[in-house]
């Protein structure tokens, strides 16, 4: 599972955008809005939140055993973190969805979640379906996604992805770009 812990991210203005020159920018560093209004919001995020608080961004998460999900998650929940979504998130990294509390979670438009049958070897090697764990896995999940996988015919070996603004509907869109200042 890729879960950085990292502060806060702060957007970084597009330097081909006109600046807005404001007041204090007396020394013509050419502060643009777009940079203005992102350092602001990160101030007052972070403002409002302890100054031991920090963001666990997950991007890129291929998944892997449902029990250690559902350990790392339950110990991110007990922490009050938010969690940005911001890559690929699939398998087992969906759990995230029932352990953590929807206000806690915000998508970036990166953000994609990927869904299919729990599944576990054979003796030869082969991947099966577990019901049990697919039941189990389907249960964690939030009504308005369940019904988004009943509608494409439920969790089967084939993986769906909600994304776009179908994900961006059911969970709050992230105010700063996590892509930013995030090193991968």
């Amino acid at each position: 599972m890729h879960l950085d812990k990292m502060p806060i991210p702060q957007h970084a203005g597009d330097a081909s955008r006109k600046a807005v020159r404001f007041g204090f920018d007396r020394f013509g560093l050419g502060l643009d809005m777009k940079f203005m209004t992102g350092l602001l919001a990160a101030v007052v995020l972070l403002a409002g939140m302890g100054a031991s608080q920090a963001v666990v961004r997950i991007g890129e998460d291929r998944g892997g055993r449902i029990g250690t999900y559902v350990d790392k998650f339950q110990d991110v929940r007990s922490s009050g973190e938010m969690v940005i979504i911001d890559g690929l998130c699939a398998s087992a990294c969906t759990i995230v969805l029932g352990a953590i509390p929807r206000d806690k979670i915000c998508v970036t438009s990166h953000a994609a979640l990927g869904f299919h049958a729990a599944w576990d070897l054979d003796d030869a090697g082969h991947a099966i379906t577990n019901p049990e764990a697919t039941h189990m896995l389907y249960s964690m999940y939030p009504p308005p996604v369940k019904k988004w996988i009943n509608q494409r015919g439920g969790l089967t070996s084939r993986m769906i992805f909600l994304r776009g603004k179908e994900l961006m509907s059911m969970y709050h869109p992230c105010y700063l770009d996590a892509r930013a200042s995030s090193s991968r």
